[in-house]
């Protein structure tokens, strides 16, 4: 066998490949892979879930990169903590991580995986919008009384329509078209339909479409009606959509960012302080992130990751001790 020595010309060659391919095994073991999972490619979550995935890499100096994952809903996304290993994000309401926890309803699997689950951060909360034509005359949820309303096929926001029309006295009064929301503005614009509900992050694209080519209005609830309807109470600011220069009181349904206990301290941590302090820049890019704020925490119904409770910790923003 021949021997090589250090001065050989064949040996650097071989030192160099060995060199490179240690560094990059460095460079591979310092990112961290996290998987986002969101909801479906044409929702605005799934908007938004890219938009973190770039934040994320952007105030991580490329530390942490985020896959995001398609989803069919909420539902899933919690059921895959069952099965799901390493650094596991998702989004869902707080209600249904209650109802995982305690192992009700959709999650009476009990998979003892859900006890686990832990909150990171808040997004924008799903916002009902009632959209009516200004020409209906229709001022007030009582107005619809006699109109047509487009509800959204198969949606959260066609499920919460129908369930206030029957809440707040107006059953077989109001003729409900279930077909797919994309039909809603034009028809709106034609007269086919008196208006349109409507669920997602504010500003929502359909309603700015509906403003900016009719003269519209929203229908604003009551305080009453909305503890009735046992959801949060969101005021959509004045002006938010074109011609609507009064606020809009509505019901909206919390979304948070949760991921499980697999996940290490440090990422957890690293995810939540970079998702807070990239707020102010995605929010020049959609108006929907400036809903999002501190104080609203407490609505997550479960513990901190450790990881994000040492930031919130670290910034002086008062947790719950449930919470903790």
């Amino acid at each position: 066998m021949k021997i090589l020595k250090s001065d050989s010309p064949v040996l650097i060659p071989i030192l160099v490949v060995v060199f490179v391919f240690m560094f990059g095994l460095q460079t591979l073991s310092a990112q961290t892979r996290v998987t986002y999972k969101s909801a479906k490619s044409s929702s605005s979550y799934f908007q938004m879930a890219v938009q973190i995935a770039e934040a994320i890499k952007k105030g991580s100096d490329g530390k942490i990169i985020v896959t995001v994952e398609e989803s069919q809903g909420s539902v899933q996304n919690v059921k895959e903590v069952g099965k799901r290993k390493g650094d596991y994000v998702f989004t869902t309401p707080p209600s249904l991580v209650k109802l995982a926890m305690s192992g009700q309803k959709m999650f009476e699997d009990k998979n003892p995986n859900y006890q686990n689950i832990r909150a990171l951060f808040i997004i924008p909360a799903l916002t009902m919008h009632f959209v009516v034509r200004e020409q209906s005359g229709i001022k007030d949820f009582a107005d619809l009384k006699g109109k047509t309303l487009l509800i959204g096929k198969g949606s959260f926001g066609a499920t919460e329509a129908a369930k206030y029309v029957e809440m707040f006295g107006l059953a077989g009064q109001v003729k409900l078209i279930d077909t797919e929301l994309n039909n809603a503005v034009p028809a709106l614009k034609n007269g086919q339909i008196d208006g349109f509900a409507t669920a997602g992050s504010y500003p929502a694209p359909n309603v700015i479409e509906a403003s900016a080519s009719s003269k519209i209005r929203l229908i604003s609830f009551s305080d009453q009606q909305i503890d009735q309807s046992k959801r949060t109470k969101l005021v959509i600011p004045a002006n938010t959509y074109s011609g609507i220069d009064y606020d809009t009181n509505t019901m909206a349904l919390s979304v948070g960012t949760y991921t499980t206990t697999l996940m290490d301290d440090q990422t957890a941590y690293q995810l939540t302080k970079t998702f807070w302090e990239q707020k102010a820049d995605m929010s020049k890019a959609n108006l929907w992130w400036g809903a999002v704020r501190l104080e609203n925490l407490h609505i997550l119904e479960a513990k901190f990751h450790p990881g994000a409770l040492k930031y919130y910790e670290e910034i002086g923003v008062k947790v719950p001790d449930n919470m903790k």
